[in-house]
């Protein structure tokens, strides 16, 4: 919103005053001014009638949000980012950049595997992890962010060769791979795997 600016209120304005003569005297700070009517300026009138400036905010205290405040990504149990339910690139990227340490990069790591393995894969965020998927076909694979490790799920995973290593009975098809700080992602494996659950049909929530 466009602040009005403010009249100082204390009678300095430039502007002209027309005298006896009809020439025209300049009223400003410069210049000996014309003996004025009582009560013809603000200036006479005693100094408390001047709104007071509000009062400085202390140091330490909490802006009030704006628009151009950016407030950080709540971290849930684990560590697992905070991101609203939204379809599309942004939201997925959103989330990566909240994963904390090295976890980060293992995202990163995994989002562009995605994408050079199933170039017209679909993404979201749905429920605090990401979703890729095939338009029509539904999602095939989410990640989620736990506190000693990221976990990769594939929605169909026991119909991908080999099986990925995670999952019970109670799991039905899901099957998932817990990736660790120390562990190296074999990106040749984890591809094969994109590449075979994005050719079946996935999951429908």
């Amino acid at each position: 919103m466009a602040l009005k600016r403010k009249r100082s209120g204390l009678g300095l304005d430039s502007g002209t005053s027309t005298g006896k003569d009809g020439k025209s005297d300049l009223v400003s700070g410069a210049g000996k001014a014309k003996p004025k009517a009582r009560g013809a300026s603000l200036a006479s009138k005693p100094r408390k009638s001047v709104p007071e400036a509000k009062p400085t905010p202390k140091a330490g205290a909490k802006a009030r949000p704006g628009a151009s405040e950016v407030r950080p990504v709540k971290l849930l149990s684990g560590g697992n980012p905070q991101i609203a339910k939204a379809d599309g690139d942004a939201p997925v990227q959103a989330y990566i950049a909240a994963m904390p340490g090295w976890k980060r990069g293992l995202g990163e790591q995994l989002d562009a595997l995605i994408v050079r393995s199933v170039p017209d894969v679909r993404k979201a965020v749905k429920w605090n992890s990401p979703l890729y998927g095939i338009e029509g076909q539904g999602w095939f694979l989410s990640f989620h962010v736990l506190t000693h490790y990221v976990k990769v799920t594939f929605f169909q995973g026991t119909s991908l060769r080999p099986v990925p290593p995670g999952g019970t009975a109670r799991s039905k098809e899901a099957r998932w791979i817990d990736i660790r700080e120390d562990d190296q992602l074999d990106e040749a494996q984890m591809a094969k795997w994109v590449k075979q659950a994005a050719a079946l049909p996935g999951w429908v929530p």
